[in-house]
């Protein structure tokens, strides 16, 4: 479980392919200080160490979740800048909203454009998802928690201050992108609540 806070920007070293995909990320964490089968959020997607050193960590990518994610399309070719959070732990301040690690599709940057010292993001969501967006709910875009500002069909727009994309890799972003997308969990409850008929 994470909260949408990046605490690092990491770094794509290596990828191979070797049955799964096998992702060498370059990392500011304190390795010794993460334990091997650790959960790290990369651009969102939750993702096991399963190898590590001082200044790096090991991931496996499968099938599904290459499918699901933007990493499918760009292939994370070396030097791919990609935000990193470490699991919550008991205690943890939980700054951003609950946000799981499992992306649910991802969306496309239509337009970006400086709205005051924030630059203004607008993005398409796929239409199944959509309707699980709504103006001033969450959504985690690249792992990174964000309120939205308005929706319009299958568009929603959000803000992005100036801290924001110092510390994470939003300020890479351009129109065109693809971005991993994970809807709010109470809003797929909700869904389904109004949904369900026995």
């Amino acid at each position: 479980m994470f909260t949408g806070i990046i605490t690092d920007i990491g770094e794509i070293e290596t990828t191979t392919q070797r049955g799964d995909m096998r992702a060498q990320i370059k990392t500011g964490y304190d390795m010794d200080g993460v334990d091997m089968g650790a959960s790290i959020a990369c651009d969102g997607v939750c993702l096991t160490v399963v190898a590590k050193g001082p200044n790096w960590f090991e991931v496996d990518i499968s099938a599904e979740t290459l499918d699901k994610t933007n990493i499918g399309t760009s292939g994370w070719p070396a030097g791919t800048r990609v935000n990193l959070e470490r699991a919550l732990r008991l205690g943890d301040e939980l700054g951003g909203h609950i946000v799981s690690g499992h992306v649910d599709g991802v969306a496309t940057i239509l337009s970006q454009h400086t709205e005051g010292d924030s630059t203004r993001f607008e993005f398409d969501a796929p239409a199944p998802l959509a309707r699980f967006i709504a103006p001033k709910g969450s959504v985690a875009l690249n792992g990174t928690s964000l309120t939205v500002n308005d929706v319009t069909g299958t568009r929603f727009g959000v803000n992005i201050i100036p801290h924001t994309k110092t510390h994470t890799n939003w300020g890479q972003a351009r129109v065109g992108d693809t971005v991993n997308l994970e809807i709010d969990t109470l809003a797929r409850y909700v869904a389904r609540l109004q949904d369900f008929q026995p």
